[in-house]
């Protein structure tokens, strides 16, 4: 077992310092994009959405034809398929797709593409080394869990994320040692590169009152239906586009053409401070300003629209958003402070959107102190719940269902699963109902 640890020490501690190298380099060149054009006219945007659009369907269309291998390059592809193999020919392709989504007003997150290249970095070790299959699958999860550490500054946080993501109702805690040190690594050579991180005021100022918790737990509840809007509006809209491909033969980089026109009509209506990332609108709402109660889903829908159409992006970052607006806006209604919602709002739908409460809860203590844990951990498991077998991730696992009155098929991805009421469950409706039959003769 010591040999075990020292193991991980020096091959999760090597993978952190890659990948935080990695997040590093993309950081900087995505806020010298986003600084260039951010202070760009309406109309600009308007002819940079469909250009963004048309570069990634080009990108994504023709790069991928580098892949010689028939290896694909997803985290859960890689983990469940390939024997934590990945091909690394085509590691920029994303990241590079992602700075144009970002830079042209394109509404995504930033942290999928550190996540891809923290699972490429700990994939091309795992082979460089020549690694037995379980191994290679521990050094992926360790490269997901230090890109999220590095890209948010949480490295407690990210690197649970990176483990619990894996599958709804399972954390493998075998995979712990290495996530953690590949997390802590990460963010520490992001800090020592120049990466700067936003830190929050604690809203948690009072002492625990069951009252003010059980009113989190009302906006836990809020949040997980926020959630539930924004993974089915992401997964719809790409239904939507790759119906509309279909019957039309569209050639594919035509796809986010088309959303990008769709995104720069929308501009019209919906201020320009909901595209892109949003993390000005988030930390306002973290800091109390009032938030419109139709805020997030206009972020649901241009994430939608951005993701579904085919332009390539992170879907944490957005979670985050979704969950401050959302919080901020429905908290006065509970009799919460705007920063205390916002603050709730965006643990819960991380936790709900993601299907990871765990990393969620301790997102939340990362980020606004310890004094909040059972508030936020209170929002979290309801939203957990609320949102169902659902999951922004369409691959992702249900190790275990969420309820002992549903059944799902285990192991099967949350995009493919088929949930349904348990047996015992309709036995019993049936019973009853069969029962209130014969008492009304």
């Amino acid at each position: 077992m010591l040999a075990t640890v020292l193991q991980w020490l020096v091959l999760a501690t090597l993978t952190g310092i890659l990948v935080g190298c990695g997040v590093s380099l993309f950081l900087v060149g995505l806020t010298t994009l986003t600084n260039w054009t951010a202070p760009a006219p309406r109309w600009i945007w308007m002819l940079l959405l469909p250009t963004g659009g048309f570069l990634n369907g080009l990108l994504l269309h023709y790069g991928y034809r580098l892949n010689r291998t028939r290896l694909k390059d997803g985290m859960f592809s890689a983990f469940y398929d390939q024997g934590g193999r990945m091909p690394f020919t085509t590691i920029l392709i994303k990241p590079l797709a992602a700075l144009i989504t970002l830079s042209c007003g394109g509404s995504a997150g930033k942290e999928s593409p550190c996540a891809h290249i923290g699972a490429s970095f700990g994939a091309g070790l795992g082979k460089l080394l020549n690694l037995n299959v379980e191994m290679r699958k521990r050094l992926v999860a360790c490269g997901v869990s230090a890109g999220f550490a590095g890209v948010f500054g949480t490295p407690l946080a990210g690197a649970i994320y990176g483990v619990e993501v894996l599958a709804v109702g399972r954390v493998r805690t075998d995979f712990l040692l290495p996530a953690i040190i590949g997390g802590v690594a990460a963010f520490q050579t992001c800090r020592f590169l120049g990466v700067p991180y936003e830190k929050y005021l604690s809203p948690f100022l009072t002492p625990f009152s069951e009252w003010l918790f059980f009113k989190t737990i009302a906006i836990g509840v809020f949040c997980g239906l926020a959630g539930f809007v924004y993974v089915e509006m992401v997964h719809q809209m790409r239904k939507g586009f790759e119906k509309l491909g279909r019957t039309f033969n569209l050639w594919p980089p035509l796809s986010p053409l088309i959303g990008g026109g769709l995104l720069s009509i929308l501009i019209i209506w919906i201020p320009t401070s909901y595209f892109g990332l949003s993390l000005p609108l988030m930390d306002d709402a973290l800091h109390g300003e009032s938030m419109p109660y139709l805020g997030f889903l206009w972020k649901c829908l241009l994430v939608g629209v951005t993701l579904g159409s085919g332009f390539y992006g992170g879907v944490v970052t957005p979670q985050f958003v979704i969950g401050a607006i959302a919080g901020n806006a429905f908290a006065p209604l509970v009799g919460l402070e705007p920063a205390l919602g916002a603050s709730v709002g965006l643990v819960a739908v991380v936790a709900a959107s993601s299907n990871t409460p765990i990393a969620a809860i301790l997102l939340g203590v990362e980020l606004f102190g310890g004094v909040g844990l059972p508030y936020v951990a209170g929002a979290a498991i309801c939203a957990y719940l609320i949102i169902g077998h659902r999951s922004i991730y369409p691959d992702q696992r249900v190790a275990y269902p969420k309820s002992s009155w549903i059944e799902t098929r285990p192991e099967m991805p949350v995009g493919q699963g088929k949930i349904r009421l348990s047996y015992g469950l309709i036995k019993c409706w049936f019973q009853r109902r069969k029962n209130g039959t014969r008492g009304s003769k």
